[in-house]
């Protein structure tokens, strides 16, 4: 059965899996859910993801990341913004600032899959993929 939107699918993935506090979650694999990934890595909400499999049929592995124990979260929440049925865009100077700026907005431009942050140093506006916080 084809999903009509996998990168809700991955990030459904994850929010259940850190609300009932696993270690690891596999969501299969596509070069968006990878750059998601690299950048939940990068600003510190996992631990790390490796790509498995070879040939047609790859599996993303993404190891979460928890406080002392696993009562402390470091994903409060995530949430998908732009949806098939609803695309939404900024433009550089209307990219959202997520809690603040505590927060992450994924941002798919032109210039590849980045953080709001990114976006405003680089001046480009894009697809908002979804906010992490």
């Amino acid at each position: 059965m084809s999903m009509s939107d996998p990168n809700a699918d991955m990030l459904t993935r994850i929010r259940n899996a850190n609300t009932a506090k696993h270690d690891t979650v596999d969501v299969p694999a596509s070069k968006m859910k990878e750059a998601i990934a690299k950048i939940l890595l990068d600003e510190g909400y996992i631990k790390n993801y490796e790509i498995i499999g070879d040939g047609v049929i790859k599996t993303i592995k993404i190891t979460l990341k928890y406080g002392q124990d696993k009562n402390q979260k470091t994903i409060s929440g995530i949430k998908r913004i732009s949806k098939p049925g609803l695309r939404i865009y900024a433009s550089c100077e209307e990219l959202p600032k997520v809690l603040g700026g505590l927060g992450v907005a994924i941002i798919s431009t032109n210039k590849g899959v980045m953080t709001d942050k990114q976006a405003r140093a680089l001046n480009v506006g894009g697809e908002v993929i979804a906010y992490v916080w």
